[in-house]
């Protein structure tokens, strides 16, 4: 494995020790308000200083990776199932079902750019962290069904699938059995790809009001409550911090998503 996915991992065992051990770590109340600490810079007392109510902000970007860790893991995991499920049927069935799952229901969903159908998605469904969740859930099954679907068209036509259909092996044995575990290879590069995507959506639309109402330490509430140009010039840190883990947790994602794609496919080991 290379290195970046190597320093992927590194930075992914971090968070989930932070997220893990999030009232062990943090130094203050994520909720406690002191106006006379307001906008301190980072010191021994305060890791990152401090926001525009005398919070510390080191603290809530501790706890904030408790929720994008779980927006991402619940997200990633209920995606991938139903999509599974759906691309499976579809890629080994083929015929009418795959039409309409591959010709009209992926299509409605590829219209849109992600983010504007989740903007969407959450405007109806309204905000909160369950309603978030729901919302990316419900944007993010396509990806990995149509991921699996090409997956199971090719598997399904190899000689030892042929033969457990010849022994008379029934569909769902067979699909089960001897498609699916020859398939699911790239979906463990799109989990980790998809666990960066929906820590950038919470973060996003979190950012714009959409996702986690304040208090909570959403990295994304807390870049949006320093967006103000006149906190930005006085006090950076409030925007500079979350804006790193946000960073930091997506490049990670990204860097473990390439390095098992290099691992998994032997054409680009050999390169």
């Amino acid at each position: 494995m290379n290195r970046l996915a190597i320093f992927g991992l590194v930075v992914v065992g971090i968070l989930v020790i932070v997220a893990l051990f999030a009232p062990l770590i943090a130094t203050h109340d994520i909720g406690a308000t002191n106006l006379g600490d307001r906008f301190m810079s980072p010191s021994a007392e305060h890791f990152f200083g401090t926001d525009a109510t005398g919070r510390d902000v080191f603290s809530r970007v501790v706890y904030g990776a408790r929720i994008s860790l779980r927006v991402g893991l619940i997200v990633v995991a209920v995606s991938a199932f139903i999509g599974t499920v759906v691309g499976a049927l579809a890629g080994y069935y083929g015929g009418w079902i795959d039409s309409i799952v591959s010709g009209y229901v992926f299509n409605v969903f590829l219209a849109f750019p992600g983010l504007l159908l989740a903007i969407a998605m959450v405007a109806f469904l309204g905000a909160g962290l369950n309603k978030l969740i729901l919302a990316l859930c419900i944007i993010g099954w396509v990806g990995y069904a149509r991921v699996i679907r090409g997956q199971v068209l090719k598997v399904r036509e190899y000689d030892f699938v042929q033969a457990a259909r010849a022994l008379g092996a029934s569909d769902m044995r067979i699909l089960f059995r001897h498609v699916l575990p020859n398939a699911i290879q790239p979906l463990i590069v799109q989990a980790s790809l998809g666990m960066a995507g929906a820590v950038l959506s919470e973060a996003a639309l979190s950012f714009l009001g959409l996702g986690v109402p304040p208090p909570a330490p959403s990295w994304g509430v807390m870049l949006e409550e320093a967006r103000d140009l006149a906190t930005l010039s006085s006090a950076p840190h409030t925007l500079i911090f979350p804006g790193i883990a946000v960073a930091l947790s997506v490049l990670a994602f990204n860097f473990i998503g390439d390095g098992l794609r290099e691992r998994l496919d032997p054409r680009q080991r050999s390169r």
